[in-house]
């Protein structure tokens, strides 16, 4: 194709994946009413676990309209993401080769389940992270919570652990790629128990310890997972260079 072929089929997919959008934003519009209720509950949590009045706070006249958009957005970028993934790919997928399709749609099709999944964790972890955030206030006092800010704290931390669990596949692809060894992912594997110790810690700092190793304990897991298939790999690799070397050598 021509590059001015490519720009005619890019601007094909921008719009199809523009189309696939608009349309899931109308659905989250329809769904954002439902979407927030679930966002909430957390906050009525804490009137029975302190004990005070807690509130969601709406600061500006459109303060409910500009979150009602934006949460139709988010949801209708995760409804339509089929749609702007696959546009996306088939863009990209005629231009590679046969092994770098396999690679890719192996990392797209792993990465896609795992980042779910950090974020249905993160999701488990949201009550306890907001009610321990908020009990820093007085007893006496009441928690008038931002819209807002609320929103965006709670989209950071879900989104944030989803792509920690993402990582590991990164690393098997930097093994798949010859950037990185299975040698050097388990040398430094006391390096990557701390880091993610320290990254749970952050993201879930709750009272008890129970939080932290609800995702502490998955994420040990898929990096260890991602050694065993970065040395399966590696040994792979290695048979055949050998077999290469021998048939070379006869």
């Amino acid at each position: 194709m021509s590059l001015g072929q490519h720009l005619i089929e890019l601007r094909k997919r921008l719009y199809l994946a523009a189309a696939g959008l608009l349309i899931g934003a109308i659905a989250g519009w329809f769904l954002s009413d439902f979407v927030w209720d679930q966002l909430r509950e957390p906050i009525y949590a804490i009137i029975n676990a302190q004990h005070r009045n807690a509130q969601i706070n709406y600061p500006d006249i459109t303060s409910a309209f500009d979150l009602k958009l934006k949460i139709s957005l988010y949801v209708g970028l995760i409804v339509s993401s089929p749609v702007w993934l696959y546009q996306v790919f088939a863009f990209l997928v005629p231009g590679l080769t046969r092994t770098e399709k396999k690679y890719t749609f192996g990392f797209l099709f792993t990465a896609i389940p795992l980042f779910l999944a950090g974020c249905a964790a993160g999701w488990v972890v949201l009550p306890h992270v907001v009610e321990l955030m908020t009990s820093f206030a007085p007893t006496e006092d009441s928690a008038f919570i931002n819209a807002q800010g609320y929103f965006d704290f709670v989209l950071k931390l879900v989104v944030a652990i989803g792509i920690a669990f993402v990582l590991p596949v990164f690393i098997v692809l930097l093994n798949f790629a010859g950037v990185i060894s299975a040698a050097s992912i388990i040398k430094s594997w006391r390096i990557a128990i701390l880091v993610i110790v320290l990254f749970t810690a952050i993201a879930t700092p709750a009272a008890d310890v129970v939080s932290m190793f609800l995702l502490a304990i998955p994420m040990v897991m898929l990096y260890f997972a991602a050694y065993g298939i970065a040395w399966l790999h590696d040994r792979r690799a290695a048979k055949k260079v050998l077999a290469f070397e021998k048939e070379f050598a006869l």
